[in-house]
């Protein structure tokens, strides 16, 4: 089983209905959307999965953001969520507050922290939290998601190119 994550989509339909492509091929049980949605569009193309959202900052001007995410049947977390995935407790945050990335990482609380914000995939291990960047799907040279494959702790992972 699978679960992906996602960010700054700033509003791109393109790139991120070929997202949805690729994880019709994974079907995964949950979708991480990681801040800067950027159109009220976007949480429709994601709505054949259950889809967790933070606000990033280019979100907190779009007016009817967290209406669009209900009404396609996503969870809206303000900015940050407290998830959990199987036996996987994640952080889901944008990080353009820095102080919260850091104490999500360095809390000790989570298995697995998703942020976005800096449009560059990264993924590495703080201790024993898995602490993943996705990428961007807008205004970045590879345009990338992140697959988790459920079942271990930390999950496996690797980057998708778009």
């Amino acid at each position: 089983m699978y679960f992906a994550a996602l960010s700054d989509t700033h509003g791109y339909k393109l790139h991120t209905q070929r997202t949805v492509e690729i994880l019709k091929s994974f079907d995964p049980v949950a979708v991480l959307h990681c801040g800067d949605i950027g159109s009220l569009q976007i949480p429709e193309l994601l709505g054949q999965w259950p889809t967790h959202y933070v606000c990033g900052n280019v979100d907190s001007r779009l007016k009817g953001l967290e209406a669009a995410i209900l009404q396609a049947g996503g969870i809206y977390h303000h900015e940050f969520g407290d998830i959990t995935i199987e036996d996987l407790r994640i952080a889901l945050l944008h990080s353009h507050i820095p102080q919260t990335l850091d104490k999500a990482i360095r809390g000790g609380l989570y298995d697995v922290v998703c942020y976005g914000h800096t449009h560059q995939a990264e993924y590495h291990m703080d201790a024993k939290t898995l602490v993943v960047n996705p990428g961007a799907l807008y205004r970045a040279r590879r345009h990338t998601i992140a697959i988790f494959e459920l079942g271990k702790k930390p999950p496996a992972i690797w980057h998708v190119e778009v």
